[in-house]
């Protein structure tokens, strides 16, 4: 069956009084609803305020918490780079930061509420300070990766209209050879300790700046911020998110997908650009007000990642199943985390090898959640429920999402919107991931699901990671392929005989006719820049589409 859900605004979340009363930014700081609260909203519905701001109503909030010695002695944010630098700030210092950097985007950059600024930054503090900042004005937040190229950003700039961009020094001279392109953008800020010719710099303008800054009165459907899709299948799409559909909408998911409180501590490996994010950097962290961990790590490391874990008090951890897969190749056993009780995964699908190598290493859990830039999480595993091992959990409640209008009109089947992806849910409600609507093949009349194939090679001694396409057969019409990442010690082998060890174990663990007819041992599999495998690429090379 495909993914879908029906397609409805989202109408509650926070409640500090009963029912069917709207809420009033006076309000007292929001506290979670509870489970009971979570299933009634199935059958309820709650109005949303009509304004919110995210800064004013909850990081505003929390900073009067501080003051008054309600909230625990946690960083809002506590931001290292491995190389001795750290950065804590509290939230009073966060608010009044942000008010400065507002100050900024005003008036020497003279943008106005509405307009959008794209921000392409590494993980360093001013990216959280600016996403705040435009919360603050009600500017429109568009984040993007470093590793965007200059057709990537171009794409982007014209795409979206921005009248401005915020870049770090290394993506300057990518911006400057396509600005002249770009009718629309009138303002280039640049995040460095150097001076650029033609660049505004925000280091200068923030010593600069009043401390004082009134915040917006955004409505709750006004646009806070742009997604760009990952483009795993085609040209990015832009997902345009609201005042509460960010800054309201993940209060659930912060509190039983990733189990958050005011006391946690929270890493998300999740690059700037990404909607995960907002997600688990952002939202869902500073609605609990708990306190966001950072480590710049410009490039992953094993190492430098179990370091990490183990030196400083980290009680949630949130990556790609890519990281666990290369973390499961360590003795795990040998590092002592400190405080660490609550493991997440999303982005792609999570192996259900993979879960059960962690589980027996650590004794922790790993909770996989499903989702898309359009729409946030859509299905997960929370807290307090039962994992089944391949599972991505049960659904979770929709948002109300805005795009390209020909684009979102291809998704909509009356009231309800497709994914694209397909799965099936068992007689509990768990949802099985099978894949996307192009990975099911058909084989001399069988249907086969690459993802379960895939599932089938990694449970492998010799398979580090595997990605499964359709490859063209004259009798078969197509058969299934798989490039295969071979663990160290296997890399010697004869290579026919493993093709047909590695077949003969997909024959057992699925079913004879799911094999792999094709094997392809490959050093590395191309991968997006969030570590999404492009099975895309893959297919296009075997159907000679390159």
């Amino acid at each position: 069956m495909k993914i879908f859900f029906r397609s409805q605004t989202f109408r509650f979340i926070w409640l500090t009084k009963p029912p069917g009363r709207h809420l009033h930014k006076h309000h007292q700081l929001w506290t979670p609803l509870t489970l009971a609260d979570f299933e009634a909203i199935h059958r309820c519905e709650r109005l949303l305020p009509k304004k919110f701001n995210f800064a004013a109503d909850v990081l505003d909030q929390w900073s009067q918490k501080e003051k008054t010695g309600k909230r625990p002695v946690n960083p809002a944010l506590w931001w290292v780079n491995g190389k001795g630098d750290e950065v804590k700030w509290s939230f009073r210092e966060l608010s009044s930061l942000s008010q400065k950097a507002a100050n900024v985007l005003t008036k020497p950059c003279g943008l106005q509420r509405g307009d959008r600024v794209a921000v392409i930054l590494p993980r360093i503090p001013e990216w959280w300070l600016l996403n705040v900042a435009c919360i603050r004005t009600g500017i429109v937040f568009m984040p993007g990766t470093i590793q965007l190229t200059a057709k990537d950003i171009l794409y982007r700039l014209r795409a979206s209209k921005a009248k401005c961009i915020v870049a770090s020094e290394e993506v300057a001279p990518v911006v400057e050879s396509i600005a002249l392109q770009c009718p629309d953008l009138k303002t280039k800020l640049l995040v460095s300790s150097q001076s650029r010719n033609g660049w505004l710099s925000f280091q200068e303008l923030f010593q600069l700046a009043s401390e004082e800054h009134s915040c917006v009165e955004t409505g709750s459907g006004e646009p806070m911020a742009i997604y760009f899709t990952s483009g795993t299948t085609g040209s990015p799409k832009m997902a345009q998110h609201s005042q509460s559909s960010l800054g309201i909408g993940f209060t659930l998911c912060g509190r039983y997908w990733l189990d958050l409180k005011s006391s946690d501590i929270i890493w998300n490996m999740s690059d700037t650009g990404w909607i995960k994010a907002a997600i688990g950097s952002v939202f869902s962290s500073w609605l609990h007000g708990a306190c966001v961990f950072v480590h710049q790590m410009a490039q992953f490391d094993t190492d430098t990642f179990l370091d990490t874990l183990t030196t400083y008090p980290i009680t949630t951890l949130c990556s790609p199943p890519t990281v666990y897969r290369m973390l499961v190749q360590k003795d795990l056993k040998r590092y002592k985390f400190k405080i660490l009780r609550h493991c997440s995964t999303g982005g792609e699908p999570l192996n259900p090898e993979v879960l059960e190598q962690w589980r027996a290493q650590t004794g922790l859990e790993l909770y996989e959640g499903y989702g898309q830039t359009e729409v946030g999480i859509i299905c997960a595993n929370q807290k307090g429920q039962e994992i089944k091992p391949g599972s991505m959990g049960k659904g979770v409640l929709p948002y109300d999402v805005q795009d390209n209008p020909e684009k979102t009109a291809a998704t909509i089947r009356g009231d309800f919107y497709v994914t694209g992806d397909r799965g099936v849910m068992d007689s509990d409600g768990y949802f099985w991931f099978v894949g996307r609507a192009d990975d099911v093949i058909i084989s001399s009349g069988y249907r086969i699901g690459l993802f379960e194939v895939e599932s089938a090679l990694i449970e492998h001694p010799a398979v580090v990671e595997s990605a499964v396409v359709s490859s063209p057969d004259q009798i078969r019409g197509e058969v299934v392929k798989a490039f295969v990442v071979l663990a160290a010690p296997f890399k010697s082998y004869n290579p026919e005989k493993l093709t047909l060890e590695l077949q003969d174990h997909v024959k057992k663990s699925t079913a004879p006719y799911k094999y792999p007819r094709k094997v392809e041992f490959v050093q590395e599999l191309p991968k997006t820049i969030t570590g999404k495998i492009k099975r895309n690429v893959l297919r296009d090379q075997e159907w000679g589409r390159t």
